[in-house]
């Protein structure tokens, strides 16, 4: 599994969809570019959602991480991000529309499991 970036692509389920990522340290990089860690993903904005509708809310936003944290790899005692990070949008209906990484931003370092 590959370790995320800033750079990353990160979508909802719509693929459109695109998460406006943030790192929260900068002490750890992959060709200059921040790792990210627990957290990072969750409460982010997400642009371009096409699901819209009368009775039907885009994805605007990340909720928490369900997978992909590193159970190996931590910087400053939080887990780096991996490629299979996955979670829930708040897009309708409510609980079953996901985000997920397109492209982890580097192609550099893996974490082998």
């Amino acid at each position: 599994m590959r370790v995320l970036t800033v750079d990353a692509l990160v979508v909802c389920a719509h693929e459109l969809g695109r998460v406006g990522l943030v790192h929260s340290q900068s002490f750890v990089t992959v060709e200059g570019r921040p790792v990210l860690v627990r957290a990072d993903p969750e409460g982010r904005p997400i642009g371009g959602c096409p699901n819209i509708g009368p009775t039907i809310k885009p994805c605007t936003s990340t909720l928490a991480v369900q997978q992909g944290y590193s159970t190996w790899v931590t910087v400053e005692g939080r887990p780096v991000c991996l490629d299979s990070l996955r979670g829930l949008t708040d897009g309708t209906p409510p609980g079953t529309v996901k985000y997920k990484v397109n492209a982890p931003g580097q192609t550099l370092v893996t974490e082998a499991g």
